[in-house]
């Protein structure tokens, strides 16, 4: 009778297996395998394993004479399989890749991949896995804006200390217009959502006016100050910081970032904080408007409520405006800060160097 080869484990060898075998995240095939050669260490024979995991013989042994030849390292990857032999060779793929990289269609801005398996003679199934496999996207492209303030990293460390080490008996708001927000209704009543099928909206609409929303964000706490009125000019805007200036008790320091507009550097209204000299204004550098996170929070207001809502007049805007903010007071989130000035720094420096080379090239 024949006898299967013996399998001995150290103990780095048993320790590796029960925790490949107890594994919920590996392969099955990987935990069946790791299972068939602990058994193979008990002195079960071939066919002892084969009835307990139903399996074949055959591949009860091959598992344990795979791992006499391998170690545990062996299990984790399958032998090279017989198949048809490749048709795209690696010259192609490099030339797809190297096409997709520094080339572009006579007649478009990028390559889709109908266009590229016409121009390199493969199937767009074969162009989609290399590209995959390459990490290649020509179809997205993402916008970007290098800002160039000659005071950009002191504005930066100013505000993100702000956020990250906000001073003591003192209130950060983040403060800004969304100005021209459409009060907009549909021309056709549209469809409710249902099982298989979206809701519809028609991609017409009527124009009934416009409104500004002024908010001020506390970077603390998450709640946020309001006021909408029909246009935003430095009148509108000294409104707001009168508001402000009611609502937060005097006895704190009030900092406030804000970006360029003009409306915020307006004579009147440098001349008002000089009477109010608890408002300390912080302006982000030009072309940041993402440094200041009530563009977070409007963010938020037009994919929740705007951007789909339908409004018969300017009244009923602001009212679904107010009753979104009043929400969003009841349970205020906070929005957390955690990128370090040093690390934004970091960043800039190396889209300005590829820049830079960019343009050299």
């Amino acid at each position: 009778m024949r006898i299967a080869a013996a399998v001995t484990l150290s103990p780095e060898q048993t320790e590796a297996l029960e925790r490949m075998a107890r594994a919920r995240s590996l392969p099955a095939r990987v935990v069946e395998r790791a299972r068939v050669v602990l058994m193979a260490a008990d002195g079960l024979e071939n066919k002892e394993i084969a009835g307990r995991m139903n399996m074949t013989p055959e591949k009860a042994a091959r598992w344990r004479n795979r791992f006499l030849a391998g170690g545990v390292a062996a299990l984790q990857k399958d032998a090279p399989r017989p198949g048809k032999p490749r048709t795209i060779t690696e010259r192609k793929v490099k030339r797809v890749v190297e096409m997709t990289l520094h080339n572009k269609p006579a007649n478009a801005t990028h390559w889709s991949t109908r266009t590229m398996a016409r121009a390199a003679g493969i199937s767009e199934a074969s162009v989609r896995r290399i590209w995959r496999a390459h990490g290649l996207k020509p179809h997205q492209v993402r916008s970007f804006k290098l800002s160039r303030d000659v005071r950009f990293q002191e504005k930066l460390e100013d505000i993100v200390g702000l956020y990250l080490n906000p001073p003591e008996h003192a209130i950060v708001l983040c403060a800004d217009e969304k100005s021209q927000i459409q009060a907009l209704d549909r021309t056709q009543p549209g469809l409710p959502l249902k099982k298989g099928r979206c809701g519809t909206m028609t991609h017409d609409y009527k124009r009934n006016g416009t409104a500004t929303l002024f908010a001020a964000l506390d970077a603390l706490e998450g709640q946020v100050i309001s006021m909408c009125d029909d246009r935003h000019r430095h009148q509108e805007w000294l409104k707001f910081l009168r508001a402000i200036d009611d609502i937060i008790p005097k006895d704190k320091q009030i900092h406030m970032i804000v970006d360029n507009y003009a409306t915020h550097k307006h004579p009147r209204v440098e001349r008002w904080l000089d009477r109010h000299p608890r408002f300390r204004m912080h302006f982000t550098p030009t072309g940041c408007s993402w440094l200041n996170m009530v563009e977070r929070f409007f963010r938020d207001l037009t994919e929740n409520r705007l951007r789909r809502g339908v409004f018969r007049s300017v009244e009923e805007l602001i009212t679904a405006i107010f009753d979104y903010i009043d929400h969003h007071n009841d349970n205020p989130k906070p929005f957390i800060w955690t990128a370090k000035a040093s690390d934004i720094l970091e960043k800039v420096k190396r889209a300005r160097a590829a820049q830079n080379n960019r343009q050299s090239a």
